[in-house]
């Protein structure tokens, strides 16, 4: 009878050691930097099949071709924050914790608002100056990027976008950091209170 009562406990310790809330967290951020390794690809097909190309005159094919490698290394800033991020999430608390959803979740939040805040202050600032440079006060093109990716309401191009996507991209930074170290802080206070 013993043994039948104990056939799961093996499961239970798996449960209570935080492994199974750690290691889908790991294979989410794996997920997210596939994602945004497609992208800048993506992108780049929907700027040819919606004939974006077309439009554009002279240098500002050259504009576009630069806004593409603007979304590239936007895409590739996540992609390496995103995988670097996925071992140290799976590491943050111990087997010994009782608390170790909430520090997995501030770690998640902490790293979206770290890639919010650099995909806006880095795709920001760089196409709003490539736009600014190759099409002036011909914007439409920008804004057309910028409304398909939902950061039309948030970025605009010429001297503006320059310099509000890093403010604003920074400002995201911290906000999203400082709620995430709330959340860790106290999930580290009540892991600390258990032990004593």
């Amino acid at each position: 009878m013993n043994k039948f009562l104990s056939f799961f406990n093996p499961f239970f310790a798996y449960i209570d050691t935080g492994k199974i809330f750690r290691k889908p967290f790991g294979w989410l951020y794996g997920i997210l930097a596939i994602v945004n390794a497609l992208l800048p690809f993506i992108i780049l097909y929907w700027m040819i099949d919606s004939g974006l190309f077309s439009y554009a005159e002279g240098g500002q094919v050259i504009g576009l071709v630069l806004l593409w490698l603007v979304v590239l290394a936007a895409g590739w800033f996540s992609v390496l924050l995103w995988w670097n991020r996925m071992s140290k999430v799976t590491k943050l608390t111990s087997d010994n914790d009782d608390f170790v959803v909430t520090p997995a979740y501030a770690h998640l939040l902490q790293t979206f608002g770290e890639w919010l805040g650099g995909y806006i202050a880095i795709f920001g600032a760089l196409s709003a100056l490539v736009t600014w440079l190759f099409f002036g006060s011909e914007t439409g093109i920008a804004n057309a990027l910028f409304r398909t990716l939902g950061l039309d309401g948030v970025l605009s191009a010429g001297p503006a976008g320059i310099i509000l996507a890093p403010v604003y991209g920074f400002l995201l930074l911290i906000i999203f950091r400082f709620v995430a170290e709330l959340s860790r802080a106290l999930a580290c206070i009540a892991n600390n209170t258990k032990k004593r």
